[in-house]
């Protein structure tokens, strides 16, 4: 199994857009997940393997002022049904996307009227927890008749769209 996991996340409105940014959240977001992905296929379809990749629900719905990781989150999202295709039968491709998980830190901390703005969109009305992330991909690295699908550990968040 592998779990491409690692991403970057800050704020990059469109009018301050610029390149150090963008290679730096692609690299990590993107480039960094394919390469390991196509660099691992062939001991995964050795083994019947499969690949989990962390999206976003920002890769369907953008989140304001945060254009370059949208951009990087909606390519991982192609990226994941591209590979299911292009390496199936032997390695099996999908992805969690998770909502609100952990409040933002540094740059992009939230205020407490902005996360309680957050919460009131989430059907459950709360955060998710790591936890709900690592058992949403244990359900995909053990489900041996999916692949190409992207679920929304969200909370349904995303029904308030």
């Amino acid at each position: 199994v592998l779990v491409n996991n690692a991403s970057i996340f800050y704020p990059t409105p469109v009018a301050d857009i610029n390149q150090s940014d963008y290679q730096k959240i692609m690299n990590t977001n993107l480039m960094g997940p394919l390469f390991l992905s196509t660099t691992l296929s062939n001991k995964l379809t050795s083994n019947q393997g499969c690949i989990v990749n962390i999206v976003d629900i920002h890769a369907d719905r953008p989140l304001r002022n945060h254009a370059i990781y949208n951009i990087s989150k909606a390519a991982i999202a192609m990226m994941t049904k591209t590979l299911a295709k292009e390496l199936a039968p032997n390695v099996r491709v999908n992805g969690v996307s998770p909502g609100s998980i952990l409040w933002p830190e540094n740059e992009a901390k939230l205020t407490q009227t902005q996360k309680q703005s957050m919460l009131d969109k989430i059907a459950l009305n709360k955060q998710g927890s790591a936890t709900d992330i690592a058992n949403s991909v244990l359900f995909l690295a053990q489900s041996n008749y999916i692949t190409g699908q992207i679920i929304a550990v969200d909370g349904g968040r995303t029904l308030n769209q």
